[in-house]
């Protein structure tokens, strides 16, 4: 408990840890030397992954023999609650130039000629997608595995970010590592969904209704945020959510909505933590 708390209080009041020692930022070395090869690409990107969870378990492993208060280090390495906060935070911008620099930063879609309510709806669909694969996911499965099981997740999640695109580039390489996400994903992903529609319950589940079906894991979340904020959201060729179109002030909506739902999902973990506590 005392961990997960302080853990918690370090990225909401302070955030991320500078770049050069973010555990994060050095996830898929390994990938990135072995996706040069032409060669058995789905085989050596399950090998990379595969290679780059020992690595990180054996490393946290080692550290935590010596302290144990590296766990604090690597449990919030692996969720960002404040650092997504304030990059949507950015994207409450008129000047369309500047939104779209703050948008790219946090989408991997092309936006250099989206229109403005394209560039607020693309904020608010990866608000919604991160709080499942940011927030959700690794403390779901620190939860029930541990640190390792929270770090696990994040390799794996990293890996699809990385790695997971259906490319010329990537098709092969990514593939199992994308597939290994969506099975760690599918869990999180439906309690995320739910969490959102405690404040819309009838129209998050209107939306998701008809919509979850479009992507496995994402769509859930980003669904649900759409019904509960009745907004249309869009990826030009990949999906379209019916509603109203995303405006400026649609941004400080979706940002109060996620604050309620984080703030829930921590009320959840921690309970079920003494929970745990009493019962073990």
């Amino acid at each position: 408990m005392f961990i997960l708390l302080i853990s918690l209080l370090i990225d909401i009041t302070i955030g991320e840890f500078p770049t050069f020692i973010h555990p994060v930022v050095y996830m898929g070395f390994i990938g990135k030397i072995f996706e040069k090869s032409k060669h058995a690409r789905f085989l050596l990107g399950m090998f990379a992954l595969l290679l780059e969870i020992l690595f990180w378990f054996f490393l946290c492993k080692t550290l935590l023999s010596i302290s144990k208060w590296f766990e604090i280090y690597f449990l919030t390495s692996t969720f960002s609650i404040k650092s997504l906060y304030s990059h949507v935070k950015r994207c409450y911008e008129d000047d369309v130039e500047k939104l779209r620099r703050n948008v790219s930063y946090i989408v991997s879609r092309d936006v250099s000629k989206l229109s403005k309510d394209k560039l607020y709806s693309a904020a608010l669909e990866s608000l919604s997608e991160n709080i499942s694969d940011g927030i959700v996911g690794p403390l779901f499965y620190y939860l029930i595995f541990g640190i390792y099981g929270a770090l696990i997740y994040r390799v794996v999640n990293t890996y699809d970010a990385l790695f997971g695109y259906r490319n010329e580039r990537y098709e092969w390489f990514g593939k199992f590592p994308a597939r290994f996400d969506d099975v760690l994903n599918f869990i999180p992903a439906r309690i995320t969904a739910l969490l959102i529609a405690l404040f819309n319950f009838k129209d998050a589940f209107s939306y998701l209704k008809k919509y979850r079906r479009l992507k496995i894991n994402s769509m859930y979340p980003m669904s649900a945020f759409a019904g509960v904020l009745n907004l249309g959201f869009e990826k030009v060729g990949v999906y379209k959510l019916e509603g109203k179109c995303v405006e400026k002030e649609d941004i400080l909506k979706g940002l109060s909505l996620y604050t309620k739902v984080v703030f829930v999902w921590i009320a959840i973990v921690l309970f079920t933590v003494v929970l745990k506590t009493k019962i073990f």
